[in-house]
């Protein structure tokens, strides 16, 4: 979030869809109360630190640190947020002073906070959980406006693949030993996951789509869902078809492996000192790609979701509920969950990163993997990504195509930070401190040390102004 659109939002005021919290040095009681109206409303934009006026007061320091902690936390507890929801926080310098901003997306889920429910207006947050009428409205809504949520009465746990809870036990305890569903029996699994609803116009209760796309057997599928398949395809050498295709049309889980092993197949990998470990550059850019792919995607629209790997690019589409419609920038867009669910789902398994990070790391991966590029994200009523796999020869300015020639030449000279430094500028000559601070996790100011040290040695220069000119680094 940048300065600028903190700037706008104050200025805008509290609203149906802002609202401002003072928390100078511990969360107001009240917090939560707009985080459940959020959710259970059209989703919107918290900002602690802040005046009812839109003047930034502040947050103390030394309480800085617990309060973001705080609201991570207490989302995730489901006694004090119920169903639970993983919110993302930025802390925020404006004006010399710290604010946290966190952005509540529309949840697909009926939310309470300490056993009350929360709707919103013009006016703030108002408590409906006696309002009967009003409850059975908001998840009326909720279930027609997200698909993921329809109600299939007639489905029993026998049409579930079994082998695959085993398998998200395993994968869930990889990212948490303690994870509560290694206690849970099968059915427990489903429900502690929002995977069986009750449908408030019939009356009946039952599974969702969301848990025959996780889950179902693929003669399941089919049936709920007949039109629902992913194509993977190469095609470099016969353009006018394919050279290699998957046609995928089986459960998530096992959708996502299938892809990830074509995208393997066809594709080098690019290894990366990232601190003491060397990572896939291949495989965590298009991890998250591939997740965004099958988590959001509108499933009531048959239009086919495709992975297309090309020459020069790797393209995917999927029918979309749109937000906005343009071109995706990194540093100034509020991440929406399409399919909520199927989105926590993924994030409990370790397939994909919170929501919104996963955007800003495949901006950064994307220029080191392939030099002098950035990826797209093109939101309309057909979500695009394109990955580029030729360097944009116009953007690059050192006098080598490869990194790891950079990175032997000066790498073991300069220390983890500066090397860290030199990959970003090596990737994107335009990339600013701030941007590489944020990237690195370290101040501004360290990095701007780093720079002066490295331009000292000889190894970087700058060409042109600070604003509108780029780095250059020289052999």
């Amino acid at each position: 979030m940048t300065t600028e659109r903190i700037r706008e939002i104050l200025k805008e005021g509290e609203g149906l869809e802002i609202e401002f919290k003072t928390s100078t040095f511990e969360l107001n009681k009240d917090v939560f109360e707009s985080i459940c109206a959020f959710l259970n409303r059209k989703g919107g934009h918290l900002l602690l630190g802040v005046k009812d006026d839109g003047t930034a007061q502040g947050i103390i320091e030394d309480c800085l640190e617990d309060i973001n902690n705080n609201i991570v936390t207490l989302a995730n507890n489901p006694q004090k947020l119920n169903p639970p929801f993983y919110l993302s926080t930025q802390i925020v310098d404006y004006e010399d002073k710290k604010i946290i901003y966190v952005f509540v997306p529309e949840s697909s889920q009926v939310h309470s906070t300490n056993g009350k429910i929360f709707d919103r207006n013009e006016d703030g947050d108002f408590d409906i959980t006696r309002q009967t009428e009003q409850v059975t409205q908001l998840y009326l809504r909720k279930q027609s406006i997200y698909s993921e949520n329809k109600i299939y009465s007639h489905l029993g746990i026998n049409d579930f693949k079994q082998d695959l809870f085993s398998r998200v036990r395993t994968l869930a305890k990889n990212q948490r030993a303690d994870h509560p569903w290694q206690d849970m029996d099968n059915e427990e699994l489903m429900r502690s996951s929002g995977l069986y609803k009750r449908d408030h116009q019939t009356g009946k209760n039952g599974y969702t789509l969301a848990a025959v796309l996780l889950f179902g057997k693929d003669e399941v599928i089919q049936s709920v869902l007949p039109h629902h398949k992913t194509d993977a395809i190469l095609r470099i050498e016969n353009t006018d078809r394919y050279d290699d295709r998957d046609d995928i049309r089986t459960n998530l889980i096992e959708s996502y492996d299938r892809l990830m092993n074509f995208i393997r197949k066809h594709l080098p990998d690019k290894f990366y000192q990232e601190g003491e470990q060397r990572i896939s550059l291949r495989d965590h850019i298009f991890r998250e790609i591939i997740g965004n792919l099958l988590i959001h995607r509108e499933y009531g629209n048959a239009f086919p979701a495709k992975l297309v790997i090309e020459k020069e690019r790797v393209i995917t589409e999927n029918w979309n509920r749109p937000h906005d419609s343009g071109i995706i920038d990194p540093a100034n867009f509020s991440p929406y969950p399409k399919n909520p669910v199927i989105a926590k789902f993924f994030k409990e398994i370790g397939r994909v990163d919170e929501l919104g990070s996963g955007v800003r790391n495949t901006f950064k991966y994307c220029g080191i993997y392939t030099p002098g590029t950035n990826p797209q994200f093109i939101e309309n009523d057909v979500f695009k990504t394109v990955i580029p796999l030729k360097p944009e020869q116009n953007n690059i300015v050192n006098t080598t195509n490869d990194w790891e020639e950079v990175r032997n030449k000066f790498g073991e000279k300069l220390g983890e930070s500066s090397e860290k430094i030199l990959a970003l500028i090596y990737s994107d000559r335009y990339i600013s401190a701030s941007a590489m601070a944020e990237i690195i996790n370290i101040s501004e100011r360290a990095v701007e040390k780093q720079i002066a040290k490295l331009k000292e040695k000889g190894i970087l220069k700058r060409i042109g102004p600070n604003k509108g000119g780029y780095w250059k680094i020289i052999f």
